[in-house]
Parts: structure tokens; C-alpha cells; sequence
């Protein structure tokens, strides 16, 4: 199978575009008074918007992301992007343990980059080198580089397309998993599905879809299932829309960069571990670096097929293999008990709730997330 270095690298045409369509921004009024109440605050999206138009830098963005060794290679007939990060291991030693990081919706592979570093070079860090793991970090299909798969998006079928990638297209014959959002589901099914090269699964965030018929849910489960409901009829809005109309939305935000970065934000905001506070986690520079990314490659409406082709996502079955939680301190899964996760996974190993970093963890955390997967993985790095 054909592995193609890649270089990321956006036309001046393309830029020139995005500053005009930046400095035509029309923008709305509040449509409340608390800050932030109705969704992306107008105030600070004219702030950010002004940024990105004259003064981002997007070429030392650019220049910054492609010190990392990008890939493509044809998966299951679609072009897959993503980044190898070599582990670093003193001579003699065995060899690193392959890891696919997998990120979730609005993020990128960009989200997993620096935890990744820590785990490639944990010497470089005051680690243990022989805690090195061979990082592969993916583009979910239909972000960025990477393309929509040939039929439905589930996290099914990227399992399956992770798991050619990682065995047929690189050779390990064996590795771990790691991922939050659509990535813990991903992550979950890499290890419902292929345990005999899955050395175990590490998840922050994911859908658990339990059956309660044999076994009653306990209060402390229906407490966390009603109150994740009740969340949602406040926060899924977005949701809605890009499960039943992704077009539509799609042509909004692919035509106004404002839009998108405002779409975009909103969730940053939202579930990041912030407390209202949007750059304790993000500087406008790490924001701009992920809405270019998403404006260069016109990917906003493929990134929402997942959405659309939610309602064709199985229920996971059993995990056997090791498994691990470093749980999201977002507002969805912060109460998440662990009695749940039993129910799903057969050898639940480690579970640990930092309460430190939300839905994006490994930006958020990438010390953390690196020293929670290093603790996890030190005991399956050979087999038994």
C-alpha cells in the first residue's frame, strides 16, 4: 500500500480570498445581554474576526504544523491523512508501542499534536524513554485531508478503516487506542472488534449505550442519564441541525468565514474546561490555526456527515480488551459513573477523573493525557 509524504500548503490565492470575505464581515447583534448566553458572543467574534483579517499568521502556522511528518494513504479506496511521530528508544530497547490517537468533532488531528510529542519523546519531557510509543494521529473522514468513506460514516466502519490503516498500511501487528468524542467511539469499536491486535482502549469521552433489561440501571446511572438529557435540550441545537440539515448549514459557513469561526467557537467554549473563560484554553492563534485549516479544505459540510449518518451507529458490544477513562470534565460526561463503563468493558483497568481538561483533553491537558496513557499502557506493551 502506497504511504505519500504530505506537506500542507494553502495558496496565496486562497488566503487573499479569506482576508477579503474577513473584511466584508457583517456581523449581528447580541440577542441577549448575558455574555455568551445566546451562543458565540458578537463582541468577541468581531475581535476575532479582526485578528484573523490583520494579524494571525497563518504561514508560521503552516510553517509549525508541517515540522510534524504528515502522511496519505490510501485506506479502504479514500485517501487518509495523518501524522507518525517515530518513538524515540534507546538502542536494544523494545520496540515503542503503537498508539492511534483519535480526535472528535470540531477538533483535528491538530488537538492531539503536543500530547503526542510527550508520548513519542517522553525523554525529551523527564520521562522514560522506554515508555516511547509509535504515534499515529488520523484525520477522522471527511476532515481536513482526509476523505468521506465510500458509504455511511460510522464509528464502525472508521474502526475498521483505523484498524487496515495501522496493520496493513504500516505494519504493526499490534497497538493501542486512544480518542474522545466520535474518537472514543471509534476507540471503543477498535477494541469490541479487533482484540487480538488491540493491546487495550484509553477513552475520555464517548456515547455508552447501555441495555438496562437484564440489569436495572442503579440511581447514581439514571441520575447521569437524566441529567445528560436535560443538558442536552439546551446544548444540542447544533446537533439538531446537522443531523437533519447539514446542507443548508454547510452552505452558510463554507461561504462566511465568520460563520464558521463562530460555529466553531461556540463548542470550544462550551466544553472546553474554561469556566466561561475561552482563552484560559485557546489563544486566538491555536483557534485560527484550526478554522484555516477547516476554510483552506472547504471540509466544514463533510464534517458533518457523521451527524447525518448518526442514527446508523450500532450499540458497541462487549469490550475484552484492557480499557482505561481519564473522564471529560465537560458538562456531558463529568458525572459519568463508572459503573457504566463496567458495563461495557469486561476489564476495565484504570479510571481516573483529574477533573482538569474537557472535551478536548489532549489540548487541553497534553501533560496529563500523556502521563495517563503512559501509566495504562506500561503493563500491555507485551503480551500477557
Amino acid at each position: 500500500m502506497t504511504v505519500t509524504p504530505f506537506r500542507i500548503s494553502v495558496s496565496d490565492d486562497v488566503l487573499n480570498d479569506l482576508r477579503a470575505r474577513l473584511e466584508r464581515t457583517l456581523f449581528t447583534a447580541a440577542s441577549d445581554d448575558t455574555y455568551w448566553a445566546a451562543g458565540t458572543d458578537p463582541g468577541y467574534l468581531r475581535e476575532l474576526v479582526a485578528y484573523w483579517a490583520d494579524g494571525f499568521d497563518w504561514r508560521r502556522a503552516e510553517a509549525a504544523l508541517n515540522r510534524y511528518p504528515h502522511f496519505i494513504a490510501e485506506v479502504a479506496g479514500r485517501p487518509v491523512h495523518f501524522v507518525h511521530l517515530r518513538g524515540q528508544r534507546p538502542e536494544g530497547a523494545p520496540a515503542p508501542l503503537p498508539l492511534v490517537m483519535t480526535h472528535g468533532w470540531p477538533s483535528s488531528f491538530v488537538e492531539m499534536l503536543s500530547a503526542a510529542e510527550r508520548l513519542a519523546d517522553p525523554a525529551a519531557y523527564g520521562g522514560d524513554p522506554l515508555d516511547a510509543f509509535d504515534v499515529v494521529v488520523p484525520s477522522l473522514p471527511g476532515f481536513l485531508y482526509s476523505a468521506l468513506p465510500e458509504g455511511p460514516f460510522t464509528r464502525r466502519g472508521v474502526a475498521g478503516i483505523w484498524h487496515e490503516l495501522m496493520t496493513r498500511t504500516l505494519g504493526y501487528r499490534r497497538f493501542g487506542a486512544f480518542g474522545g468524542d466520535i474518537g472514543g467511539g471509534v476507540t471503543q469499536w477498535l477494541g469490541a472488534l479487533y482484540p487480538g491486535e488491540v493491546a487495550g482502549v484509553h477513552i475520555t469521552s464517548a456515547v455508552v449505550d447501555v441495555d438496562f433489561t437484564e440489569r436495572a440501571a442503579t440511581t447514581e446511572e439514571r441520575a447521569f442519564l437524566d441529567a445528560l438529557t436535560a443538558y442536552d435540550v439546551n446544548d444540542g441545537g447544533y446537533s439538531e441541525i446537522m443531523c437533519t440539515r447539514p446542507d443548508t448549514i454547510a452552505a452558510a459557513l463554507r461561504d462566511s468565514p465568520a460563520g464558521l469561526v463562530a460555529w466553531i467557537v461556540d463548542k470550544y467554549r462550551d466544553w472546553s474546561d474554561c469556566d466561561g473563560d475561552l482563552e484560559r484554553r485557546w489563544s486566538k492563534d491555536a483557534i485560527l490555526t484550526v478554522a484555516t485549516l477547516y476554510w483552506a479544505t472547504g471540509s466544514i459540510g463533510s464534517s458533518f456527515r457523521q451527524y447525518y449518518d448518526y442514527h446508523l451507529n450500532e450499540p458497541v458490544p462487549g469490550i475484552s480488551v484492557p480499557a482505561a477513562v481519564t473522564l471529560s470534565s465537560e458538562p456531558a460526561f463529568a458525572g459519568l459513573p463508572r459503573s457504566l463503563m463496567e458495563r461495557l468493558c469486561g476489564d476495565l483497568r484504570h479510571w481516573s477523573t483529574p477533573g482538569r481538561g474537557g472535551h478536548f483533553m489532549a489540548h487541553e491537558e497534553p501533560e496529563q493525557i500523556a502521563d495517563e496513557l503512559r501509566t495504562f499502557f506500561r503493563p500491555l506493551r507485551q503480551r500477557g
